[in-house]
């Protein structure tokens, strides 16, 4: 038993200092019927996965109407949607609305240059 837990451990060590830096998390922030959400996931929302920035910071969906008690904001998110980037829990940055491809991807990708441990890639 004792062999069995000293393998387990060494095991969890290796892992956390030699596995890749855990990879923050961006939050949409959306509701229902929102046409500037609609309109997200029609352009983008299939493709973010596949995406480096969708690598670096993998989506996580929220309604705003129940956020989450994990996450602390700097304020509390009021306009849909908005993009929240997360690590351990802290909000690092934000993207508020949606206004076209082009917008989000130069919005989302100065806020993840601006934090590269967060996303454990530099820009």
């Amino acid at each position: 038993m004792r062999l069995l837990f000293a393998i387990l451990a060494t095991l969890l060590l290796v892992y956390t200092f030699y596995s890749p830096a855990r990879a923050g998390e961006l939050v949409m922030i959306e509701r229902d019927g929102c046409h500037w959400c609609e309109r997200w996931n029609t352009e983008i929302a299939h493709i973010y996965p596949k995406t480096d920035e969708g690598k670096r910071a993998p989506l996580r969906r929220v309604n705003i109407s129940n956020l989450p008690d994990n996450i602390i904001f700097a304020s509390r998110p009021i306009f849909t949607p908005t993009f929240i980037l997360v690590e351990n829990g802290q909000e690092l940055g934000r993207v508020e609305g949606y206004a076209g491809p082009d917008f989000f991807w130069h919005l989302l990708g100065q806020l993840l240059n601006a934090h590269p441990g967060a996303t454990g890639l530099a820009g």
